[in-house]
């Protein structure tokens, strides 16, 4: 077990329906990481930015993407998550990956549909959470809208992190802010979101604010937040276990199950 976990994040503009031009443009970043990191996050649908035209868009799951993301994550030796525009079996996912350093994987695909865009009417809604395991921290990535429903994210595992991708837009943007620190408080977890910059092809604006906190919602990143940037931050297991031995909020938590 690592008593020190290294993430990166990734905060970028994308390009538009472009999964081409996007790979590149985070290989070039990725090459940028100058000092050892055990995770590499990127945005939601990060090849190409949050869009409902699936159909020409969509990989198969051993598709380039994915192999692009194993590649860096053996190249890298270190983990990469983030999510892709997925087909399987006729159906379309917004599927996260999380690749391990040896190229081996697993998949969560979005539980809650963004219905304000008509999400739920081009991908299906997935219906189980994962947890990973990375050098011995459980980790819970979810995928944007998820973050407004706290049942979902509720720590009944004990996970050490909650890990959000997203493409969050400037509008709402104070909802992310204070979503992301009451997930930390509440699960007493580091609680890291990522969000992309710029506009997209339906003229939506982000600015980011990609972020990490810790278990006392206090932030852990730096302070600006906005413009594109990449930023390695060290989590670490002392934090997550003093706070929890000496707040034992957790062992008051409701008992319940999802259907």
């Amino acid at each position: 077990m690592k008593k020190i976990l290294k993430i990166t994040t990734i905060q970028s503009d994308l390009f538009w329906e472009n999964p081409d031009a996007n790979r590149f443009m985070f290989s070039e970043k990725i090459k940028q990481i100058s000092e050892q990191t055990d995770l590499i996050i990127l945005p939601e649908m990060f090849t190409t930015g949050f869009t409902m035209n699936a159909a020409p868009l969509a990989e198969l799951e051993n598709g380039k993407t994915l192999n692009w993301m194993k590649n860096q994550a053996v190249k890298m030796n270190c983990a990469v998550t983030g999510s892709v525009i997925i087909s399987e079996n006729k159906t379309f996912y917004n599927r996260l990956f999380f690749v391990f350093p040896n190229g081996d994987y697993k998949t969560y695909d979005k539980r809650h549909s963004f219905t304000l865009a008509g999400e739920h009417h081009t991908f299906a809604s997935g219906n189980k959470r994962l947890i990973v395991d990375l050098l011995g921290w459980k980790i819970c990535p979810l995928i944007c809208y998820d973050l407004r429903f706290p049942v979902w994210a509720r720590n009944t595992e004990n996970y050490d992190v909650l890990l959000y991708v997203a493409n969050w837009p400037e509008r709402r943007i104070a909802a992310w802010d204070a979503l992301l620190k009451a997930r930390s408080i509440e699960n007493m977890a580091y609680c890291v979101g990522v969000n992309r910059t710029g506009k997209d092809g339906n003229e939506h604006q982000y600015i980011g604010h990609s972020t990490v906190y810790n278990v006392l919602g206090e932030q852990v990143s730096m302070p600006n937040f906005e413009g594109n940037f990449i930023e390695t931050i060290a989590l670490k297991k002392s934090h997550i276990e003093t706070n929890r031995k000496h707040l034992q909020f957790l062992n008051d938590r409701d008992e319940f199950t999802l259907n």
